[in-house]
């Protein structure tokens, strides 16, 4: 995911920090330091306990506090996600990462379809782990009171941090079951949809589901002044169309392959033409990119994208070589459209040049992949 750093690996698999991760924190801490008053009661009144808060709102010591419970917050998210992981990794699924992000994690999971059953698991062991998670701290906080229960300043602080988090964790796994797609609930929703009708379908609707939610979410952070249950409604939005179109897409690619929609012949230019030359061919030939071939051999790829960064001044005494671009994916034509669809949309591209045995024999582009699908659903 762009924006993000490596930290680590854990168990094999690459730990990321997105940057805005980064700018949550801080915020978490002055807003849980703020409230700081509030949630010392609200702890006090569920667990049924005394609190002496004399340590607790000492000083700077409310802003300490709400950084090192919003820590335990980011660290329970991160397992939550990690469990998601490893089900997955049991049942055979690769992970490609888990990142943390300013709203939660996110665990990228090969890209491929999913048996409901195994999706089911997975999809239940990330809120199985915010739940026991939750009631370890439960079990920590109810320890302290008796362990170091001849200090009460400094019981009363330990026990505050286990039972905040011991209730932002129960509320994660609670609030991540609602039947909200893409959340786990939703997850859960689908696979057992996906159960009794084709994946597809089963996608569609948990989607919309899914974008309901989304829908009361944002009304209720308008109503209550709430930016990240604003930011969260959003991203549910997103996410439940984004995975609801990219299924539909498996599904109507599933059994297509890059050699039964590529273009043929190619037209290529040489690195050798003048960049107003290709705009004019552009304008004869109505393709916005052509690949760039020296000697038989594919050596870069030039398109609309990359004359746009040359000035309109510099254009007639540059050639093809000076603004094309270098390293060109290609794929081969048995590999599955879905594939280039897949690169396409990563990395912001429209065509692919098709290769066989190191000779170009082809060139996909999104417009061809579009159409198709336009045709599927008739």
């Amino acid at each position: 995911m762009q924006g993000s750093l490596r930290i680590g690996r854990l168990f094999g698999i690459p730990i990321m920090i997105h940057f805005t991760f980064l700018l949550i924190i801080p915020l978490f801490a002055w807003i849980i330091g703020t409230d700081i008053g509030y949630t010392v009661t609200m702890v006090s009144d569920i667990f049924g306990i005394t609190i002496d808060s004399s340590l607790i709102t000492q000083g700077y010591s409310p802003y300490l506090l709400g950084l090192i419970i919003a820590c335990g917050l980011f660290f329970g998210v991160f397992v939550h996600e990690l469990s998601h992981s490893m089900v997955a990794r049991l049942a055979g699924i690769r992970i490609e990462s888990i990142t943390l992000l300013f709203f939660g994690g996110v665990a990228s999971i090969e890209d491929k379809e999913t048996d409901p059953r195994i999706e089911f698991r997975m999809a239940l062991a990330g809120p199985a782990m915010s739940l026991l998670f939750g009631i370890v701290c439960v079990g920590l906080l109810y320890g302290t009171n008796v362990i170091i229960s001849e200090n009460p300043p400094l019981t009363g602080l330990v026990m505050y941090i286990f039972g905040y988090l011991a209730i932002l964790n129960i509320l994660l796994c609670v609030f991540n079951l609602l039947p909200a797609f893409p959340m786990d609930g939703g997850r859960v929703l689908r696979s057992y949809l996906a159960l009794r009708m084709p994946l597809h379908k089963a996608t569609e609707i948990a989607s919309t589901i899914g974008k309901g939610f989304a829908i009361i979410f944002g009304i209720l952070g308008l109503i209550v002044f709430s930016p990240i249950l604003i930011l969260i409604a959003f991203f549910i939005y997103i996410g439940a169309g984004q995975e609801s179109s990219v299924t539909r897409y498996r599904f109507l690619l599933k059994d297509v392959n890059i050699r039964d929609i590529m273009s043929k012949p190619v037209k290529s230019v040489t690195p050798g033409m003048s960049l107003t030359e290709i705009i004019n061919l552009m304008y004869q030939t109505k393709h916005l990119g052509f690949p760039v071939m020296d000697r038989g051999y594919l050596i870069g790829i030039i398109t609309l994208t990359d004359l746009s960064r040359v000035p309109s001044i510099d254009r007639d005494a540059m050639q093809v070589q000076d603004a094309m671009t270098r390293e060109v994916i290609t794929l081969t034509p048995d590999a599955p459209v879905i594939d280039a669809l897949k690169i396409m949309t990563q990395q912001d591209i429209g065509r692919i040049p098709v290769i066989s045995d190191g000779i170009l024999i082809g060139i996909i582009t999104k417009s061809d992949i579009f159409t198709v699908l336009e045709l599927r659903e008739m």
